[in-house]
This record gives structure tokens, C-alpha cells and sequence, in this order.
């Protein structure tokens, strides 16, 4: 008699949702002045693919600023089927390691995800504006009450 084998996981549709993000893209920003940068335009070159059996977007970010490279960032999205929440585990060359990942979901075509630390609270934005583009935000928060914008773009996708 044959063995009977556990079928493995698959993706749910909220997996396949972040391969709206997939692709490769270019984004016009604007770094707003913190404790880290000072303020001002930048251009950030995306990379972002579905990976591991359609279970995670894993996206690498390179920004430039009058021509050198002043802030990258490497983000792992998935879709948590235990508190039905999407996950974003982020590390970005700050050098900054997450205690845990920004947690969140959709509102209409919105990805609102957030993240506590012991500096305080970011919320990553990520809206769709077509097939072809999206914008982001990065938001930071003391108390996560009032949110300052850190970094906003548009990013368009390279065919």
C-alpha cells in the first residue's frame, strides 16, 4: 500500500496579492531631514521577486543622492496565516535590526504596515496606483499616535 504524503502548504490569495509589488522599478523620493540625513530628492532603483514556493515578496531597494549611494534596504514580505496579518520583516543599512516584523493589512488597494522598537514606531504605506505604479511612505511615530513622514516616493515599473 502506498504511503500517503501531507500535501505541502500553499499560497493563499493574500500571498498572491504582494506580487503587485514584484518587478523592477524606479522611484523618484523625497527624504525628509531627521536625526540620520539631512533632507532632500532621491532616486531609489527597486528589485522585488515572489520567492520560496509563492510564500514571500523579498524586495532590495537602492537609493542614490547626487550620485552616491546613501541608503539601501532589503524587505521580506509575506502573509501570516495564524493572525491572518502581513508581515514585513525589514533591515535597511542604518544598521538597525527590527525586534520584531511591522505588522498590518490592506485597506482597499492601501498596505498599511507597522513596527514598534524601543526609537519608537515606523508605518510603511504602500499604495497601488495602477499596474505600473505604486507610492510609498515611511512614517515614524514616538508613541504611534502622530506620524512625521521620513521618506515618501512614486516608483514606476522598468519594462
Amino acid at each position: 500500500m502506498a504511503q500517503d504524503h501531507l500535501a505541502a502548504p500553499t499560497p493563499l490569495g493574500e500571498h498572491r496579492r504582494l506580487a503587485a509589488f514584484a518587478g523592477e522599478w524606479t522611484g523618484e523620493e523625497m527624504v525628509y531631514p531627521s536625526r540620520w540625513t539631512a533632507g532632500g530628492p532621491a532616486v531609489s532603483h527597486v528589485t522585488a521577486r515572489i520567492d520560496l514556493n509563492g510564500f514571500y515578496l523579498i524586495q532590495d531597494t537602492r537609493q542614490t543622492r547626487d550620485g552616491h549611494e546613501t541608503f539601501a534596504t532589503h524587505g521580506v514580505f509575506t502573509y501570516d496565516r495564524e493572525d491572518r496579518l502581513y508581515k514585513l520583516f525589514w533591515h535597511d543599512s542604518l544598521g538597525y535590526y527590527p525586534p520584531s516584523p511591522a505588522s498590518g493589512g490592506w485597506s482597499g488597494t492601501t498596505l498599511i504596515l507597522v513596527r514598534g522598537s524601543l526609537r519608537g514606531n515606523a508605518r510603511h504605506v504602500y499604495e497601488i496606483i495602477d499596474d505600473n505604479s505604486y507610492s510609498m511612505k515611511i512614517q515614524f511615530s514616538p508613541d504611534a499616535e502622530g506620524w512625521a513622514d521620513v521618506l515618501t516616493g512614486v516608483y514606476r515599473r522598468i519594462h
